[in-house]
């Protein structure tokens, strides 16, 4: 059974915001995991683009879990966090809330979390070194 206790959206600023489409939802009414999994793997590469400075490429979904349903409507909100970087490497936390509006009224839930890597790349094949992180 999913958890659905209503929780907070963290601080600070989302990596991306969407709102979950009609196209995108699934014969049952909820939204298709395919899409959400697109979502996160774009909202981490935006994280460790930042950091990367340049290109990035997805080499493993460490782990993606889905905590609750997401319904057509629902306003997605991604925060990104850089969890490790190595020589090429970056690791990434996402963690997606839905904000549920319903007759006036706003809920927000944590609806998945994923981890995954990303290597930093120069071109297609090719992997190149993170820059040193300036202070």
């Amino acid at each position: 059974m999913p958890d659905l206790t209503p929780v907070k959206l963290p601080d600070g600023q989302p990596v991306q915001r969407v709102t979950a489409r009609p196209n995108e939802a699934n014969p049952g009414g909820d939204l298709f995991g395919g899409w959400i999994m697109s979502e996160i793997d774009i909202s981490g590469a935006i994280v460790a683009v930042q950091r990367a400075k340049g290109p990035v490429v997805t080499v493993a979904v460490q782990s993606l879990t889905f905590l609750a349903p997401v319904f057509v409507y629902d306003v997605l909100s991604f925060y990104g966090t850089l969890v490790s970087t190595g020589t090429t490497s970056l690791t990434v936390k996402i963690e997606v809330f839905a904000e549920r509006f319903w007759k006036g009224e706003s809920l927000v839930l944590k609806v998945s979390d994923a981890t995954l890597v990303y290597v930093a790349v120069e071109s297609p094949g090719v992997k190149r070194a993170l820059p040193p992180v300036m202070a």
